[in-house]
């Protein structure tokens, strides 16, 4: 027999946070830094966005505030959690020398189990993404795997939808369908919660839960199909390998590359996009060296870089590497597109460029999904 849905009041939130602190976790979630909603170390519910709410359209994205009691009440900011997991810039081992040559270390991350509350279906799915790219090969990455260890999730469905959003076109929300140890549905006066996994069961009994009402329980699924249907943007299909690799001729290609900056803003972004380099760092006196990597992009000269050839040279090339492999080639990879829905590509690109756009142009199609 399933159990009854539970409720959270808003003024317990705090129960939440202190929970997970003294469990052991660092917990982390979303707070308004510099004009725009990021996920950061959080110990106050005071320092949720409260009130907030997001505006964005292709190259635009804006913060506004009311009196509105809701912290969850916005689509996304510029990154979720991908940059706790696999991180922008990280050392992973120095060189240093010694008196009878060098010695080598290696960097170890911190491994303090996180616990991220405010995580939306869209990351989750990207999560899920980034996993089989870092764990799922026989090349395990210690430095992800190191910080998923123990991770918690706390995942809130979405009540609203930006006008980038289209995750109900890919089927990744906007409500969580699996992957989160607990799920919240915002309302005014509190949360109808959800256990995902024994961690989250473990969890919501310290909590001072009541029983969900039935009134409660259908206002959070309206507001989560309101958000669903308030979505105008879609990709053509769910698949467009086929569709993508028949027409790496397109006229849309040298379009694209017209307007495109190359700039990377949308492979910085996206939630699942993992390519990266790795350089040395030489200390100024020359005895240590440090070996690092941070992100990087198929937009970036140095990517399509290979021994005295420059296997990418022109901006039409890159952005339709990036634009077939994220919707085509992913499938053969992954068994999924590599686009969730979340829509962040096309707000935080500078000249506004549409993904959605440019794949029902290049492949012709209208359809909503397959």
């Amino acid at each position: 027999m399933q159990a009854p849905a539970q409720f959270l009041a808003r003024s317990a939130l705090q129960s939440m946070i202190d929970a997970l602190a003294a469990r052991g976790y660092r917990v982390i979630g979303p707070q308004v830094r510099d004009g725009a909603i990021v996920y950061a170390d959080l110990a106050q519910v005071n320092d949720l966005p409260q009130g907030w709410r997001d505006a964005q359209e292709p190259s635009s994205y804006r913060l506004t505030h009311s009196d509105n009691v809701r912290c969850f009440a916005w689509a996304n900011g510029p990154q979720a959690i991908k940059p706790h997991l696999f991180a922008a810039q990280e050392p992973l081992w120095r060189a240093i020398q010694t008196d009878d040559g060098f010695r080598v270390e290696a960097v170890e991350p911190d491994v303090r189990p996180l616990a991220f509350i405010g995580v939306r279906a869209c990351d989750l799915s990207a999560l899920a993404l980034q996993d089989r790219v870092f764990l799922g090969g026989p090349f395990v990455d210690p430095y992800y795997a190191a910080r998923g260890t123990e991770m918690l999730l706390i995942a809130v469905h979405c009540s609203h939808a930006a006008a980038t959003c289209f995750c109900a076109s890919t089927g990744d929300g906007p409500r969580a369908g699996a992957g989160f140890d607990l799920a919240l549905s915002e309302l005014e006066e509190g949360f109808v919660l959800e256990v995902g996994s024994a961690a989250g069961r473990g969890i919501a009994a310290l909590l001072p839960l009541t029983v969900a009402s039935a009134q409660q329980i259908q206002a959070a699924q309206t507001q989560v199909e309101a958000a669903a249907q308030s979505q105008t943007r879609t990709l053509p299909s769910r698949n467009l390998r086929d569709l993508l690799f028949a027409n790496l001729d397109h006229p849309r290609w040298d379009d694209v590359a017209a307007r495109c900056l190359s700039c990377g803003n949308c492979t910085l972004v996206c939630p699942t996009c993992f390519c990266h380099a790795e350089s040395e760092v030489t200390a100024l006196n020359g005895k240590e060296t440090l070996h690092q990597r941070e992100w990087d992009s198929c937009f970036s000269a140095g990517h399509g870089y290979i021994h005295g050839f420059q296997v990418r040279p022109e901006t039409k090339h890159r952005y339709r590497q990036w634009l077939t492999h994220k919707l085509g080639s992913w499938h053969e990879q992954f068994g999924r597109s590599g686009c969730v829905g979340c829509g962040r590509c096309i707000a935080w690109c500078p000249v506004g460029i549409d993904l959605t756009e440019e794949a029902h142009a290049i492949t012709g199609e209208t359809g909503h999904d397959e």
